[in-house]
């Protein structure tokens, strides 16, 4: 399997070496040549199957560089009930991501039982095994770059502590996190971990990680690599929860399954796509925003308006605040026929500072052949979901989620089991929670007490040249 870039202007290469870096060289993402498919009677084999082998199955189509019987081996350590061990009452951690009925034909895909209460560490912990390995093959260190709306930061930090070779410097944007989050990544005092607080928005956070990356010399000179959705490895591994959602609603694969999917930088729903590109039998893919709702306005219109920091608002859903989604740059590589010349042309537009209208040369059209619709939320539906969802199920969901939840309930197709992938557990958003129900939602008790710990960060601004500077004095 080859990797090439969605701008066209980077060599293809193999799994391994795209891993570590993040960016191709052209500024591009990578996506595979094309996508491995799954025929019925392979789909049949993988009904029934643990995350771990049905992982294996799925992620061995995309990574062969890597001898199976390591790629098991790396799979086999990350996904264990040890690991993701916060399971909601009632639920067997062993399954990994289980499935959550609240009425019939609708579903919350529990993904947040891992380390740091987030799906983000589905992918990360795999990542974290995966750098590690690589590392120690190729003898080399890492030292990794990457931002945060509030999540991927402490899923990257909790799954890179302690690993040989590997150092992390974190941006997020100050004060803009819910308290939970904050205190989840600054209280590490892991000698490999750096956290900076950056003056901003996580716009300005993911702009920097770019500007650090397309500096071609610095980055190799200082083995810059990234642990954000632009890096390849993190949407491999969520694909892999798109199939196991569909085969634990559905009795035969002629069955088909809508997804709603909580949307900021589209990585989460891009991982969506790329199942099924593969062949896995989704109806819909549902894109749902907050406030930030720059995606919501292109699947309803066609113009892709990315928004600057004035223009980002900050949330009670947090992790979605986001208003250049760096993910939707590989769906439109696809829905352009993977013309790469038409990439760089739009994203030269988007790079600055512009918008771009897929109505022009009739792209937007097809955008209905791919499955995506959307909609938006707000702190008012937000605060109503959690409530009503509450009372409905007895269930407790927090803010992200229910912006998913509010905008599935609007997509829902009689007879079509949808799923709303769940972005993070209540307990990392105590203050929405409280506001919506008046009580505190459970916390595990090896997390109470987080906020009281002492934190250890930088403060600063929004400027590359001090954040590559602040790197270089800590390598």
């Amino acid at each position: 399997m080859r990797y090439i870039s969605t701008r066209g202007q980077s060599p293809a290469q193999s799994f391994t070496e795209i891993l570590l870096g993040g960016l191709a060289p052209d500024g591009g993402l990578y996506l595979p040549e094309q996508y491995p498919q799954f025929s019925q009677d392979e789909l049949n084999a993988m009904r029934g199957m643990h995350y771990r082998d049905l992982a294996f199955t799925i992620l061995s189509r995309l990574i062969d560089d890597i001898p199976a019987a390591d790629l098991r081996a790396i799979i086999d350590k990350t996904y264990r009930a040890d690991v993701y061990a916060y399971a909601r009452a009632g639920q067997n951690a062993e399954d990994i991501t289980p499935t959550l009925k609240l009425e019939d034909d609708l579903y919350l895909l529990s993904l947040s039982n891992g380390p740091t209460l987030a799906f983000k560490d589905m992918a990360m912990q795999l990542l974290g095994n995966l750098f590690e390995y690589v590392l120690a093959q190729k003898g080399e260190t890492i030292n990794i770059l990457g931002a945060t709306s509030g999540d991927t930061g402490s899923a990257a930090e909790y799954a890179m502590r302690g690993k040989q070779g590997v150092k992390v410097f974190m941006l997020s944007p100050y004060q803009k996190m819910s308290r939970f989050q904050t205190a989840q990544m600054f209280s590490l005092q892991d000698d490999n971990i750096f956290n900076i607080a950056v003056k901003g928005v996580f716009d300005d956070c993911q702009d920097i990680v770019k500007a650090v990356s397309n500096d071609h010399a610095f980055k190799a000179k200082n083995k810059i690599g990234a642990v954000n959705s632009i890096n390849w490895a993190r949407v491999a591994a969520q694909v892999v929860y798109y199939f196991k959602g569909y085969f634990a609603v559905t009795a035969d694969n002629a069955q088909r399954v809508s997804f709603a999917v909580p949307s900021g930088n589209f990585g989460n729903v891009c991982a969506g796509h790329i199942a099924r590109m593969m062949g896995l039998p989704i109806a819909k893919l549902v894109v749902a925003t907050n406030e930030n709702d720059v995606l919501d306005e292109f699947f309803k219109t066609g113009v892709y308006r990315p928004r600057g920091s004035a223009n980002t608002y900050h949330t009670s859903s947090p992790s979605m605040d986001i208003s250049k989604a760096s993910n939707f740059e590989r769906f439109v590589f696809d829905l352009v026929g993977r013309d790469a010349a038409k990439v760089r042309e739009l994203w030269g537009k988007v790079d600055a500072g512009g918008s771009v209208d897929l109505n022009e040369g009739g792209w937007f059209a097809k955008v209905a052949d791919y499955g995506f619709v959307s909609g938006s939320s707000n702190h008012a539906n937000r605060m109503q979901t959690i409530r009503v969802t509450h009372e409905r199920y007895g269930v407790t969901i927090d803010t992200h989620t229910a912006d998913g939840l509010k905008v599935a309930l609007e997509q829902r197709e009689a007879g079509i089991p949808m799923l709303v992938l769940e972005t993070a557990l209540p307990a990392k958003f105590e203050d929405a929670i409280v506001e919506a129900l008046g009580q505190k939602p459970e916390r595990p008790h090896s997390l109470e007490g987080l906020e009281a710990l002492p934190q250890r960060f930088e403060v600063m601004e929004a400027d590359v040249a001090a954040i590559k500077q602040f790197i270089v004095e800590h390598v």
